[in-house]
């Protein structure tokens, strides 16, 4: 092994190696490894990796079973959206969550956080990297409110008796590949039944 081999080998390791990771296996081990970069006191022996396939509002997210271990979950579509430079501030972020869950036995983006998060460079939200299924929009044309959503939720099939967030006027969802729109249940479905496949 020559020089210019160690040298890349060593920035792998370290989570700073030239190559993107191009699998879901590749993306796991090159978290974990550049988790122990991440100057925060997590006992990462107590951390176990896992890719989602799924999500599609979550880069990552950490979930903690009481013990002191924790898992992280990485979202694949997240990391393909963001580049590996981008997505280690998603890494340097769960790894906040599992120092809060490991020191506290809890954890939110509260101020706690947001200290904790300063400290190693992590941001307390991440950019979308994924397009809405749905929009909904408040029907009073002064207000301008709008939510996007990836699921087929209550708020999304059944809105008749909901309100706008911001205003209290009703609000009408939109699919936004199609541009199909209903306000009750009974539309929902009709509007369901013509996307069809594209849904």
């Amino acid at each position: 092994m020559d020089a210019h081999d160690r040298t890349r080998n060593r920035a792998a390791v370290e989570g700073n190696s030239p190559v993107a990771p191009q699998d879901e296996d590749a993306l796991l081990a090159r978290a974990s490894s550049y988790a122990s970069t991440v100057d925060i006191a997590v006992d990462l022996d107590a951390v176990s990796w896992e890719i989602s396939d799924r999500a599609k509002r979550r880069a990552g997210v950490c979930l903690y079973d009481g013990d002191g271990s924790v898992t992280i979950r990485l979202t694949w579509d997240a990391y393909q959206s963001y580049g590996w430079t981008e997505f280690t501030d998603v890494i340097r972020h769960e790894l906040v969550h599992a120092w809060e869950f490991q020191q506290y036995g809890e954890s939110d983006h509260g101020e706690r956080f947001r200290r904790k998060a300063d400290e190693v460079g992590a941001s307390r939200h991440c950019r979308t990297f994924a397009e809405p299924r749905v929009r909904l929009r408040c029907t009073d044309d002064d207000c301008g409110w709008t939510a996007d959503r990836h699921r087929a939720s209550t708020v999304v099939t059944d809105p008749a008796d909901r309100r706008c967030g911001t205003c209290g006027a009703r609000y009408l969802v939109e699919h936004v590949e199609t541009g199909e729109r209903w306000e009750t249940k009974n539309e929902y479905e009709n509007a369901r039944e013509r996307i069809g496949d594209e849904w």
